[in-house]
């Protein structure tokens, strides 16, 4: 079982049960339809402040703490599939992987085999488990992004690393290509990121009291006729929030067909290039970087 937690937000209050596990689901990746969500329901897989709830209809109440456990089989021996893996470091406690673009990062309903997490089974002997149904992971790049990625091999540097994520001390830089001539050669965009009011699916620069605070720091490496090559640095972890805000920049990155527009390009032109982080065990900081990928470099050259 995956243990998801929702707590209801006074904005929240009223909603039906179902609608706002929905829309939970929608906004974590989760892969859960609604009619998926009903079942866990009637299921009995539920709970609200630990009572046990089968009635999707329910409405629901600001502070109440929701439990949602969704069935996952996670048997070692068909999960571990042999996909190639770049590791660009690796000691008793952690691992740094260079995701290619494409890949999956765990698990998820309607989606149980080939991500990185199949691949980790196969790769190393052991994983953290803090969380059974994402061996290992202590954060997440989107399907689409490539990049630099630590694994946890054991619980303590799994805490340890997610400590570091939740104060926002990890040292994070990604390289973008976007749309259109950036103006600035180096500024920050600190705006609020939320639920999209209309297509919940996405997220969106919102100042509505539901959105939290996001912050990216934006350097230009290089500018074309109709790109713009940048280096981002978040200062904090939002779902999409880097596509978000150079999409309310006026840039959206390119190949990215949620926030911006169709391209040619084949796929979203964002790579973590470098990760930064205090080792859990040695607490010495180290810092790994990757090579800008090669489709990159060739698009630049055709464009500039």
């Amino acid at each position: 079982m995956i243990e998801q937690i929702v707590k209801v937000l006074a904005e929240q209050s009223g909603l039906r049960l179902d609608l706002l596990l929905t829309d939970f689901s929608n906004q974590q990746e989760l892969g859960l339809s609604r009619t998926a969500v009903q079942k866990l329901i009637t299921d009995e897989h539920v709970f609200i402040d630990d009572c046990i709830v089968n009635k999707p209809h329910i409405k629901v109440k600001a502070g109440q703490r929701i439990k949602m456990l969704i069935p996952i089989k996670l048997d070692q021996g068909t999960l571990g599939e042999d996909i190639a893996l770049e590791v660009v470091y690796e000691d008793d406690d952690l691992a740094i992987i260079n995701k290619p673009s494409g890949l999956v990062v765990h698990p998820a309903p309607g989606n149980l085999e080939h991500t990185l997490v199949n691949a980790l089974l196969c790769r190393f002997k052991e994983l953290s488990d803090i969380n059974p149904g994402r061996p290992g992971i202590v954060h997440r790049l989107d399907k689409e992004t490539s990049g630099l990625l630590v694994v946890a091999k054991n619980n303590a540097s799994h805490l340890k690393l997610a400590e570091q994520f939740a104060s926002h001390s990890i040292e994070r830089t990604y390289i973008a290509i976007v749309n259109g001539a950036v103006e600035f050669d180096e500024n920050i965009i600190e705006a609020p990121i939320g639920r999209h009011p209309i297509k919940r699916k996405k997220m969106a620069v919102s100042y509505n009291d539901d959105t939290k605070y996001a912050k990216t720091h934006y350097r230009t490496l290089k500018r074309g006729a109709n790109f713009s090559l940048l280096e981002l640095k978040p200062f904090t972890g939002r779902t999409h929030q880097l596509r978000v805000h150079l999409a309310f920049l006026g840039h959206p990155i390119v190949g990215d067909d949620k926030y911006g527009r169709k391209s040619d390009f084949s796929r979203l032109a964002l790579h973590a290039k470098s990760l930064g982080f205090i080792h859990p065990r040695t607490n010495k900081f180290l810092q790994f970087d990757s090579n800008i990928p090669e489709e990159f470099n060739e698009f630049i050259k055709k464009n500039i």
